[in-house]
């Protein structure tokens, strides 16, 4: 199983991050109204991205041609797209930037799976993150049990409020195409900061 560390914004954290932690996936997020908005960092701000961990941008309701712009101006490798995007627009955003889609979808108390099956073709990976009233970080798990209805061949990303205490639950689940955890508010010290440690702690309970 693989891991993905978002929400980053400030260079120095991610630079202790990639060397001490070394996830598979580190988010970058391009929406505005978060308060892990990375879109203010000039590109040379970044720290070099080792090989195996990959940038991922973070986008909501965007058009191609605006992602198309960052992902050129910081050599962004995986696009998650968060808001309500169509899976014609999935489409076009990959077709436009050639390049891998998580598609995130928002969990309740229930969830229609059934509506996953016009994005099986057009993305390569699905996400699911807790309801709320944000676009992601709104630290609240949803009911795990649900994914036992997923019967897609698409691996997808766990994520929502998931912190260091959900590391044995994590660690027994039974789901077949779950292919990473996503990591966020639950590991924060400020918004867009995180704490090194816990996370370091996380992975040697995970074996990441």
């Amino acid at each position: 199983m693989q891991w993905k560390i978002c929400g980053l914004k400030d260079p120095a954290n991610m630079v202790s991050i990639l060397e001490k932690v070394q996830p598979h996936y580190v988010g970058l997020i391009f929406y505005s109204g978060s308060p892990r908005f990375a879109g203010t960092l000039a590109p040379q701000e970044l720290p070099a991205f080792p090989a195996q961990t990959k940038k991922v941008g973070v986008f909501v309701n965007s058009s191609a041609a605006a992602i198309g712009e960052l992902v050129a101006r910081y050599n962004l490798q995986l696009l998650q797209l968060h808001g309500s995007e169509s899976p014609e627009v999935c489409y076009h955003i990959r077709q436009q930037t050639q390049l891998p889609i998580i598609k995130a979808f928002a969990v309740g108390q229930t969830f229609d799976f059934s509506q996953l099956a016009a994005y099986e073709q057009v993305v390569d990976f699905f996400l699911f993150d807790t309801k709320g009233s944000n676009h992601g970080g709104n630290g609240v798990v949803f009911n795990w049990e649900l994914l036992q209805q997923y019967a897609f061949s698409t691996p997808f990303f766990l994520s929502g409020g998931i912190g260091i205490e959900h590391a044995e639950a994590i660690a027994k689940l039974q789901l077949p195409q779950l292919h990473a955890i996503d990591v966020n508010s639950r590991f924060e010290t400020a918004p867009g900061i995180k704490n090194v440690s816990l996370l370091c702690e996380f992975k040697t309970q995970l074996c990441l």
